[in-house]
């Protein structure tokens, strides 16, 4: 297993993986979860060559969808909600309940919160533009502060 460190504009960003896919893309913010690199894991920025283009591009808004080979852990339902989570458009916002429409599970919603909270592929599964039914930013591991800041830097590159 692989691990390296890209230094995003907005925060370090810890990207993991091996050759089955990236399995972990943790955001390093002040208010969000903590993340233990692995003694065993090894530090290796140049396996993380081509994510490290694909982000510099997002930062830049010269990207609105990733080209990655994901490998995320997760039950089957999880995965079912983290690939509805990819097709949310780059600027764009949805709800729980949308999730859960898209899923075809529709009193799902809870559950669908639930997945979108064990999403251990931060910015490139993009679970930050899911927000409550209300409107209101809600439930996002790296902090409310930081869903609001990648929220706002997608919709300050569409025209």
């Amino acid at each position: 297993m692989y691990y390296g460190i890209y230094d995003s504009p907005l925060f370090p960003i810890i990207v993991v993986g091996n050759e089955e896919g990236l399995i972990y893309i943790h955001l390093e913010t002040k208010t969000g979860k903590k993340f233990d690199i692995s003694e065993k894991w090894i530090r290796n920025e140049d396996f993380f060559k081509e994510t490290f283009r694909q982000l510099d591009e997002y930062f830049k808004g010269q990207r609105m969808d990733f080209d990655l080979k994901l490998n995320p852990n997760g039950t089957e339902f999880q995965k079912k909600v983290w690939n509805a989570l990819i097709e949310i458009p780059f600027g764009t916002i949805c709800s729980y309940k949308d999730i859960a429409m898209a899923i075809d599970n529709p009193k799902a919603c809870r559950a669908v919160g639930m997945a979108n909270s064990k999403n251990p592929i931060a910015i490139v599964i993009p679970c930050h533009r899911v927000i409550g039914k209300n409107g209101k930013l809600v439930g996002y591991a790296g902090g409310i502060d930081t869903k609001e800041k990648l929220l706002d830097l997608e919709k300050s590159f569409i025209k």
